[in-house]
């Protein structure tokens, strides 16, 4: 067959038009948790990263935004350790690794990114590798501190007779206290004493971050999948309290705050608050007490309850 001629100054086009992503995303809101958490909940990982309070509470310093493809949570941000750099969280949800993973290369070809995961779960990473990840770096400053449910609920044994000697102290000083359910009508006092006894990280920007978001959760607890615990004693009032979330067989405990200048508040409120929800939920295994960003005060607190294991995560660029 003869190719007919083509009219002189005609030029045949040789670019190719890039492939439209099908993921489109927006902001996330409170409206936005009845669709988000129970596809986090899909997960199956006990980082923090996978829960309501681990997403919600770094909305704003990991820059987050979703959206839901084929049944499948997208989330995008920026990675732990250089808000600089864009990445996503591993999708969550019906589609399998290897789809989901081909989807966002559509986006980032489309949008003329790289893609980049951040916060990846440790057994994800070989996965990742599998499917063309051409460098793994760890997050060393965030991973999560797993302890056993039932050894912070006792403290018993000998790695913990500091813990206890302290918790017996507290009690022996306070005999009348008490550890109360959080509950709305509290929430003035507890914000009260929040604003009292708030002590910044050793990192400015974070810690304002995090007052910014423990606030936020006071604000709008309703809304919120949580449980908390406040601890009070006759003299001070409100010395302690606490914030969770269970998912599957782990208590996350996002927010603990205490009065320093009260000797083991600390150390009882986590005690009893373990004890209150492994009693409430038989099904608690494990708490996890999150990351300590890299601040010296919380590695050493988290380092000094023996946690059975650290979850590491990692950025992986595919």
């Amino acid at each position: 067959m003869i190719t007919p001629r083509q009219p002189r100054g005609y030029v045949v086009s040789t670019i190719t038009r890039k492939r439209d992503s099908q993921l489109r995303f927006k902001r996330i809101t409170l409206a936005d948790m009845d669709i988000i958490r129970p596809m986090l909940m899909q997960s199956g990982c006990r980082t923090c990263d996978f829960s309501i309070g681990g997403t919600y509470m770094w909305i704003d310093y990991f820059d987050y935004s979703y959206c839901v493809f084929n049944d499948t949570l997208f989330i995008k941000g920026v990675t732990e350790d250089d808000v600089t750099r864009p990445a996503f969280s591993l999708p969550v949800g019906k589609m399998g690794l290897e789809e989901s993973v081909a989807v966002l290369r559509d986006y980032c070809n489309a949008n003329d990114m790289s893609l980049q995961f951040s916060a990846v779960p440790e057994e994800y990473v070989d996965k990742l590798r599998a499917l063309g990840a051409v460098k793994v770096d760890k997050l060393d400053d965030w991973s999560d501190y797993l302890y056993d449910a039932q050894a912070l609920a006792s403290l018993s044994g000998k790695k913990l007779s500091k813990k206890r000697n302290h918790v017996n102290r507290f009690m022996a000083d306070n005999p009348d206290y008490r550890l109360l359910p959080l509950t709305t009508d509290m929430l003035p006092a507890v914000k009260a004493f929040f604003h009292a006894t708030h002590l910044p990280l050793s990192k400015p920007a974070l810690a304002d971050i995090e007052r910014e978001q423990v606030m936020r959760v006071l604000d709008n607890l309703e809304h919120y999948p949580f449980e908390g615990a406040v601890l009070t004693t006759p003299s001070d009032g409100i010395v302690a309290f606490t914030i969770g979330e269970v998912i599957g067989d782990t208590l996350h405990v996002h927010i603990e705050k205490m009065n320093h200048d009260v000797a083991g508040a600390g150390e009882t409120i986590n005690k009893l608050f373990a004890e209150m929800m492994t009693n409430r939920h038989p099904e608690i295994i494990y708490i996890n007490r999150q990351e300590d960003v890299g601040d010296p005060g919380l590695r050493h607190a988290k380092e000094s309850y023996h946690p059975l294991k650290l979850l590491d995560k990692y950025n992986v660029m595919m």
